[in-house]
Formats: structure tokens, sequence, C-alpha cells
């Protein structure tokens, strides 16, 4: 049972430097995520964003201390699960229901192995894949793989999903369809994401919580994200916080 008076997720003091760059690629790193929380990180390319799912998903060697409700993470493992950028992130000899199934079958945290894939079926359904379910990656757009990679990554049940950068190469209808999918997902399922973007408006329109960092990897924002769903352009005050982000990030 999750404890919603307690963070989920605490990040302290995450520092990472490759052994020959002259400079850190992420510096002191601190911070508490709420259970169910939708936390959106801007910053410009080559600022850490990327790097920071990778030290959380146990891919990257870092100081400093991630931990799970209170235990401490030093590796891959089920609890966590990452959704990439790559449009291949499906295994390309099985078709959208064997990815499904084989994802179900050989994931140990998932003990209900049936009410997974019913969860999973239904998943996918929700993001228009139903008719889908016996195609190959091959014969699918690149809206379709997502939807199918995110689909599966939930029926898993992790207790937080980091999201790299999904949409950015999907065009802008696809996109705004899938921003609206993913957030009607997460509420249903109740996961923690953690969503990396440099487009402020996705992360205006998508997250309970903005992070900002800056060259260097330091987080110079980390606050809620106050304006009212749903988010548009249109929505009050929109402007005046779109404008603030978008200074930070030209500094």
């Amino acid at each position: 049972m999750i404890d919603q008076n307690k963070p989920l997720l605490v990040l302290s003091h995450i520092h990472k430097q490759y052994h020959d760059a002259t400079s850190a690629v992420l510096q002191d790193v601190s911070l508490e995520i709420a259970p169910g929380e939708f936390c959106c990180i801007l910053g410009k390319s080559g600022c850490g964003k990327s790097t920071l799912l990778r030290c959380i998903a146990g891919f990257e060697p870092y100081q400093g201390e991630v931990s799970l409700e209170g235990k401490t993470c030093s590796k891959p493992g089920p609890d966590i699960i990452m959704v990439f950028q790559d449009f291949n992130q499906l295994f390309a000899w099985k078709t959208v229901r064997q990815n499904m199934q084989c994802a179900i079958k050989y994931n140990e945290r998932v003990t209900q192995k049936d009410e997974a894939k019913a969860l999973g079926y239904q998943l996918l359904e929700m993001v228009g894949l139903k008719d889908y379910l016996d195609y190959y990656p091959h014969q699918l757009s690149g809206g379709m793989k997502q939807r199918a990679a995110i689909a599966r990554a939930l029926a898993l049940r992790p207790k937080v999903m980091l999201m790299d950068e999904p949409f950015a190469s999907l065009d802008a209808i696809t996109r705004k369809h899938l921003q609206r999918e993913l957030i009607s997902l997460t509420a249903k399922t109740g996961t923690t994401v953690l969503f990396v973007t440099h487009n402020i408006q996705e992360a205006l329109t998508l997250g309970d919580r903005l992070i900002v960092l800056a060259q260097g990897g330091q987080v110079v924002l980390n606050e809620e994200n106050t304006l009212p769903r749903p988010v548009l352009p249109s929505t009050p005050g929109f402007s005046e916080v779109w404008n603030r982000l978008s200074a930070m990030l030209d500094r």
C-alpha cells in the first residue's frame, strides 16, 4: 500500500560526470515526487534531462541516491519502466498482442497475469489499437507504435514511468491526441510519471509539477503547475507562465 502522505520517489544529491568531461552533466539534483504525480522536466538540449532519467532507471552510474518508497534503487527493475523517444521499442518479430503478452509473462512483479492481460487489452482499446492486435510493428505508424509501447508499459503496473520525449518526432495532430490519451491513461492507472520535454506547451498541458534544468544539470525551478485543466493557450495565466519558462530556458 502506497502512503499518499509520503513522497514515492526521492532523488538525493544526484551528481553525474563522465570521466572524460571537464564539467558535470548533473549537479546536486534533489527532488521529491509524490505518488501519482505527473512531473514534466524542461530544459535545453544537453542540460542532462535524459541522463537524469537514465540514472533514475538504473542505466547510468552516478553519485547520490535514488530511493523508491524508502528503498534505494541501484539497478533497473520492474517498478520503474522507461518509454523512449525511439519508435522501435516493440519486438519487431512479434505482433502487438504478442508484445503485450510477452512483457506480462516475463515480468515477475505481475502476479495476476490474466488481470494484467485484460488491463493491457483495455489500454490498447483506449488508445485505438483494438483492431491492430495482430499487426507487426512494421505495419504500424510511429504514433501507433508509441501507443502500443505506452499501453504495454502501463499494463505492467509500474510505480514510476519515465518518458524521454516520446512524442517529439510525431506530427502536431498526433502529438496532441497522444497527450490527451496519456493524461487519461495515467489517471486511470495512478502511475507516477517523469516526462522529459523541451516543449513548454507540452509541459504545461501534461504536468502537475514543472521542473526546469539549466545547462550543467542544475534544478532552477521546481513548482506545482497551478493552471486549471485542461490547459490550453487560451487558459487564463497560460501566456504569463509560458513567457516565464521561456525566459528561464533562454538564459
